[in-house]
Parts: structure tokens; sequence; C-alpha cells
């Protein structure tokens, strides 16, 4: 059900730093605002499509996600290495106008190698959807409040991007905005790959 505590799930794990918002944030500084927006709600559809998943067929995901989980995570976390090695080499601004950001399919489609998205949609299966009642209205009310409260929070971090695109248009600033970022990624990437590694182990 939607209540507080869903509503402090999402926002929280929505507007916290993890892949999506590095590279929303990195797009609003390359491409801006509106280049970033196909991108943005891709990743929220995407997002709201692995809650569906998650909620609707909790039993058999889960003992399916338990065999198939490092293998999963360590090819997220390759595909997120790559994406801090695009974000790093990422050109000057007059060259952004060339690139092209992620697109609404690319942006729901990362959602099926983002770890942190998998683990968001599957803590919301678990913690918010009741045991009994009509499981088709719970889905929905899910991804719908999913949806309401996602978007806001990772239109933040374009926005943010966004306003530092003019701060950036020195190129040696960009160049070291996009090293951070990448940076960040990178470490991103490394954390979840080891939590994994950790988890497996158990």
């Amino acid at each position: 059900m939607i209540d507080t505590a869903f509503v402090s799930y999402v926002t929280v794990m929505s507007i916290t730093p993890g892949p999506n918002n590095l590279l929303l944030a990195a797009s609003g500084v390359n491409f801006g605002l509106r280049r970033s927006v196909p991108m943005m709600v891709g990743i929220t559809l995407g997002c709201v499509v692995q809650c569906a998943l998650m909620t609707s067929m909790l039993a058999i995901l889960l003992s399916w996600m338990n065999a198939v989980r490092l293998p999963m995570a360590a090819v997220g976390c390759a595909y997120l290495f790559w994406l801090s090695w695009k974000i790093y080499r990422s050109g000057s601004p007059k060259e952004g106008e060339k690139q092209q950001p992620m697109n609404l399919l690319s942006g729901a489609l990362f959602q099926a190698v983002n770890p942190k998205a998998w683990l968001m949609a599957t803590n919301v299966a678990i913690l918010f959807t009741p045991p009994d009642g009509n499981m088709l209205h719970h889905t929905l009310l899910i991804c719908v409040g999913f949806a309401l409260i996602n978007l806001p929070c990772i239109l933040v971090w374009v926005v943010m991007g966004d306003r530092l695109r003019q701060a950036l248009r020195v190129e040696w600033k960009l160049k070291m905005f996009n090293t951070i970022m990448g940076g960040m990624m990178a470490l991103t990437a490394l954390w979840l790959l080891v939590g994994e590694v950790r988890h497996a182990m158990i």
C-alpha cells in the first residue's frame, strides 16, 4: 500500500547517488535538461516495470534471483564500468551537441543491468506488497506511486547537471566534472560488485 514508509523508502532510494542519478547528472551537464528528458522518463519506466514484475511474481522471481544474482550483478557492474569510462571520455560542450544522450528505451533497458534498481524493486515488493487482497490492484498502486515519487527525484539530478552546464563551459572544468562523475560511477560499480560477492559467499 502507499503509505508514509513507502513514500519515504522510494524517495530515499530514488534521490540518493547511484548509477541512474550519476548518469542523469552527467547527461544534464553534457546534453542539457531538454535532451535528457527521454532518458529520465525511460529510467522511471524501467524501474516501474521492475516493480511490477517483482510485485506480481515475487515468490518465483526471488527463487530465480538467488540463482542468477551474482552473474547478473557481474554483468551489471561491468556495464557500469563501461559507462564510467564513457562519462570520463565525454568531450567538450561543443562535441556534446553532436553526441546523443540515452533515449527513452535505452534508459528503460539500462534498469535490467542496474543492481541498485533491482534492489529497490525487490525491497518495494517485499516490504510493501500485502500478503492477501487483490494483487493487480496492489501492483498498480505501487507502480503508480513509484513513478510519481521517482520522476521528481531523478529530475533533481538532471536539473543540477543542466545548471552546472553553463559553469562547465570551460573545457578543463568539464573534463574535471566528467572525471569525477566517471570515478564515482566506477566506485559505485566496485562497491556493488564487492557487496554481491560477499553476499554470494555467505
